[in-house]
């Protein structure tokens, strides 16, 4: 365990944001969890990649980063049906394995599943929190479950991913467990034999007429993020700030009489999801620039700093965009970032 104070952040959020912490303690090895049940506490906050977060302002509390790293297998058959086996194969990941690490690990094992998760920033313990998704896969198609203490008895625990309570965007550890947990190590069962979703329309149309291997599917990927999203080494941000919001029948056919082109997935709830880069881009606002703060010209759900933004910049930025996508469409807009 690495303990300072007055810590800066900005290497330790996407965003860029030059805030600093009251104290950061780096944990080096899940052990030293239960030994600190003093700083659960006090004011804290724990902090991965920085890949979803906006900070506002000096936080005056703890920042805890899981710096402790690790990818095990164990191979085992699951019964079908049919009363058959088939072959499957169980990681177990530490929260402060790097996200890319995790993707390039399946790569080179020849592991299934994940790969339309490529390329997102971050790591394996903030994955479960978020129910991260992208081009037609969410991380809960994959988890087996997910292991921690519970910060306010510092026992362990270990959820089943049912446990767990995936949403869209969503678990049981941004309600019932917020703050009330440590997450310590994924599980996620995965296919050693070719599987591949190819839903998303995009990455289907890149991928047509090739019959889709482990790497083509995972570059293509790599390739369409590549083209939307900015190289947050280059141009902070943090990914989507919003949610796509969803909507009922009834207001989905009022807004499709007022703007055809509207688009719209059903969500299988008799909801149907709008797409949330077309609204903020139909309000007028991708591309739009308010000095180092603005959304990224190739992605209208991504805010950007384009060098020195300050956090009340950025958050100028994403409350203007609500509130005119609320004037226009009705609909109010949720950021998915963290916001402290």
């Amino acid at each position: 365990m690495n303990v300072a104070t007055d810590f800066p952040l900005r290497e330790y959020n996407t965003f860029g944001m030059d805030v600093t912490c009251a104290r950061f303690v780096q944990i080096d090895s899940a052990d030293e969890i239960p030994k600190m049940a003093d700083l659960f506490d006090t004011p804290h906050y724990i902090l991965g990649g920085g890949s979803n977060t906006l900070f506002t302002d000096y936080y005056n509390g703890t920042i805890l980063h899981p710096a402790f790293g690790g990818i095990e297998m164990a191979s085992q058959s699951t019964p079908t049906s049919e009363g058959t086996s088939s072959s499957s194969v169980l990681l177990r990941v530490a929260a402060g394995e790097p996200w890319e690490n995790l993707t390039n690990y399946c790569r080179e094992h020849s592991l299934y599943g994940l790969e339309n998760l490529t390329g997102i920033p971050g790591l394996v313990g903030s994955a479960p929190v978020q129910n991260i998704g992208a081009y037609g896969v969410e991380v809960k198609d994959c988890i087996e479950k997910v292991e921690g203490y519970y910060t306010d008895t510092m026992q362990p625990f270990c959820l089943t991913s049912d446990d767990c309570h995936f949403g869209y965007r969503d678990s049981i550890f941004k309600h019932e467990l917020k703050g009330r947990c440590f997450i310590t190590h994924v599980w996620f069962r995965l296919s050693p034999q070719p599987r591949f979703t190819l839903t998303y329309k995009a990455l289907a149309q890149a991928l047509e007429g090739r019959e889709p291997t482990l790497d083509s599917v995972a570059e293509t990927v790599l390739a369409i993020r590549n083209s939307k999203l900015p190289d947050i080494t280059q141009i902070g941000c943090a990914g989507s700030f919003f949610k796509n919001p969803v909507v009922d029948q009834a207001q989905h056919a009022a807004l499709l009489n007022r703007f055809p082109d509207l688009v719209a997935y059903p969500t299988g709830d008799g909801m149907m999801k709008l797409a949330a880069g077309q609204l903020i881009e139909k309000a007028g606002w991708k591309g739009r620039r308010e000095g180092d703060a603005g959304i990224y010209p190739k992605q209208a759900l991504v805010i950007v700093n384009y060098g020195n933004a300050k956090p009340e910049e950025i958050c100028n930025v994403y409350r203007q965009v609500i509130a005119d996508v609320k004037d226009l469409f009705q609909v109010t807009l949720t950021p998915e970032v963290n916001i402290i």
